[in-house]
């Protein structure tokens, strides 16, 4: 799968010398299973689905690795997991899980990830969300107990 900007993953050494060793390109990751990249990177099962995860995120246009760890902080692991969800519930729940409030450029990420999930569109990028959410936010408001700090 073709991006736009470099992969960027935060590995050990210990695991950049399993890929070496393994001849696999971070990019290629995308292409193996959980269980494969366990056994390649002599990982654990949870490490080598959150580097599965953080691969598969960047392949989404615009979205970066603070971005795709976001997404893992929040419990996901894959695309598949975010086609039912709503960018701003999401953006709701990462908000009280962080304790404070969040950039709003945040919440178009997080819709663009549910748009991408469901779409697999190249085309967008998560700037195309911001009249949408900001038109939702003004319909619809921020739940009361969004966080006050900032």
């Amino acid at each position: 799968m073709k991006t736009k900007t470099p992969i960027k993953l935060p590995l050990t050494d210990f695991e950049k010398q399993n890929l070496k060793k393994s001849k696999v390109k971070i990019i290629e990751i995308i292409n193996y299973s959980v269980d494969e990249l366990e056994v390649i990177l002599n990982a654990s099962f949870d490490r080598a689905r959150e580097i599965f995860a953080l691969v598969e995120f960047q392949t989404v246009p615009s979205i970066g690795i603070k971005f795709a760890e976001d997404l893992v902080f929040m419990g996901y692991y894959s695309l598949d997991e975010l086609k039912e969800k709503n960018g701003a519930t999401l953006t709701d729940e990462y908000e009280q899980k962080k304790g404070f409030r969040t950039d709003p450029c945040v919440e178009d990420q997080f819709r663009l990830a549910v748009y991408y999930a469901n779409t697999k569109d190249l085309t967008k990028t998560w700037w195309n969300f911001t009249d949408e959410r900001k038109k939702s936010r003004l319909e619809n408001g921020y739940p009361k107990n969004r966080p006050k700090k900032a």
